[in-house]
């Protein structure tokens, strides 16, 4: 039976990722799924629902009973207005934990990418529980209202208001666009931006920044809004990061960067871009990211100072 099960663990992965903002807990939920199906497997009945939708309807169902008693993770856009203090680090906990691609996008499934992309993992997050699994099962995976209902046990009806609400709900944010290698404008603006970021070239940074692009530092809640908020802290001295650079990284389906520094073998963080019409609109950076470090297949490692590119 376990043998069975295990072609589905990373469509499964990103589905319990979409509904809990996580991915350690998202890995917790699916192996809690594989256990009870397969503590229940005798009576499973095939003629009643196909394999997959029996264990997505037990993984939804424990990501619900895990929502019950957890807070509602974000991102620090969502905690507060922006600027002010820095502020205390806040517990993971409170923030949409990013993940690699591998864990959660199936390479033989075509899945939208922006659809685990932080920002619209957040706004999920938004939605009441069972919104939150119409809406993905609906509009991420595709499902048939009829499937949903189904799954859910409720009405056709039922299902198609949850969607409805949801859609509202999430109407009004942009996830921005994915990481898309094949566009030469994205590409271009995104070589542009690592090799400005390597060189600590300020001004270009800023150059390649939207009028309204957010800047943000989890695990703090302080985020900045607008391309000259964003300049002053760059141009401060006491947050100079001279001699880093950014090594690309598969995660959230998006631009997404390790960045490295100067005598520290692991990395110091995990950069996400937003970018939008050749722009960057906005920027994460997960501080300290080694307790995300087992989640990735890969990490880089450096033991000698990295030498930018001349000006």
């Amino acid at each position: 039976m376990i043998e069975a099960l295990e072609p589905f663990r990373v469509e499964l992965t990103g589905y319990c990722y979409r509904m809990l903002g996580s991915g350690f807990e998202a890995e917790d939920a699916v192996q809690e799924t594989f256990v009870r199906a397969w503590k229940a497997s005798k009576s499973y009945d095939r003629s009643r629902a196909s394999l997959r939708t029996w264990l997505y309807r037990i993984a939804t169902n424990i990501c619900i009973d895990m929502l019950r008693s957890s807070q509602r993770r974000a991102l620090p856009i969502d905690l507060g207005p922006s600027g002010g203090a820095l502020g205390a680090p806040l517990h993971e906990q409170v923030f949409v934990q990013p993940v690699p691609d591998a864990l959660v996008l199936p390479e033989d499934q075509v899945v939208r990418r922006e659809t685990v992309r932080l920002a619209f993992v957040a706004a999920l997050q938004l939605l009441p529980p069972r919104q939150r699994a119409v809406l993905i099962l609906r509009d991420v995976l595709t499902w048939q209202s009829s499937e949903v209902a189904s799954l859910l046990s409720v009405s056709v009806a039922a299902v198609n208001s949850a969607l409805q609400r949801a859609r509202a709900t999430l109407d009004v944010r942009d996830p921005g666009e994915p990481l898309q290698p094949s566009d030469p404008v994205q590409k271009s603006l995104l070589d542009r931006y690592c090799e400005a970021f390597d060189r600590h070239d300020v001004e270009t940074l800023v150059a390649l920044l939207h009028e309204d692009a957010t800047m943000s530092m989890p695990p703090f809640a302080w985020w900045l809004h607008g391309r000259e908020q964003i300049a002053q802290a760059l141009r401060d001295p006491a947050a100079a990061c001279a001699g880093a650079w950014l090594v690309p990284v598969a995660a959230n389906g998006s631009p997404a960067y390790w960045q490295m520094r100067p005598g520290r073998p692991d990395p110091f963080a995990l950069v996400f871009l937003d970018v939008r019409d050749g722009s960057v609109t906005g920027s994460t950076t997960f501080l300290d990211p080694s307790p995300l470090l087992p989640l990735f297949p890969s990490v880089p490692r450096s033991q000698v100072v990295h030498r930018s590119p001349t000006l």
